[in-house]
């Protein structure tokens, strides 16, 4: 794959699903009675309310980043920790739910055009495409179900500040949080980027990714 191709189409798709992965995380507060995402102007799918520079910058070089977090304030909320426990679960469940669309329209548009693709470890051959602009379309419909799907399982790892930490806090007992507050902030992100430029990241989530490509399409 051209890397200038295949940059260009990653931009908008990673804006998109980054934006919808916030907007979600905004919406189910807001939806448990939280009006601070509305507030603070992130209840909207515009990716400039939600870009992340060193997040973005992350999706162009590992595939796979993140944006400003959406800011809540569980005090509203009727039990705060299975609360903050579903506004955490729904930025992975949207980046699911796009990559099953993505599935869905590819799976079409192959079949509709009798094309013919391979792809491993998130590479992909592309046969009997009968003109660049088919190529073309087949290689954005592959990076919104590869990139979502990365972007899920990245943000389910148990890591603060990444959402499967808040998830996981909702589960334990009292005595085990505290251990994962003492991550969140500038120590948690040093952690995941450590681990994002030794390649551990990697090794740990594409094989998942490349599991669930086997599955959607």
């Amino acid at each position: 794959m051209n890397r200038i191709v295949f940059y260009i189409l990653l931009f908008p798709i990673g804006l998109l699903s980054i934006s919808f992965h916030e907007y979600m995380h905004g919406k189910v507060s807001y939806m448990l009675g939280d009006p601070t995402p509305a507030l603070m102007g992130r209840l909207t799918l515009n990716p400039l309310a939600h870009l992340d520079p060193l997040g973005a910058l992350a999706m162009m070089i590992f595939k796979v980043g993140w944006a400003k977090p959406v800011p809540v304030n569980p005090g509203y909320y009727k039990n705060p920790r299975k609360g903050l426990m579903y506004v955490a679960l729904a930025g992975p469940a949207s980046n699911f739910f796009l990559a099953f669309v993505f599935a869905i329209l590819l799976r079409v548009f192959i079949l509709a055009n009798n094309i013919v693709i391979y792809y491993n470890l998130g590479n992909i051959i592309i046969n009997r495409a009968n003109s660049p602009l088919i190529h073309i379309i087949v290689l954005l419909l592959f990076l919104g179900v590869y990139l979502n799907i990365a972007l899920a399982i990245f943000n389910l790892l148990p890591l603060p500040p990444l959402d499967g930490s808040k998830i996981l806090m909702g589960i334990l007992p009292p005595r085990f949080r505290r251990y994962f507050y003492k991550l969140e902030g500038p120590i948690g992100l040093i952690i995941i980027l450590a681990l994002f430029y030794f390649e551990i990241i990697g090794k740990i989530i594409y094989p998942i990714v490349d599991l669930f490509l086997n599955i959607l399409i």
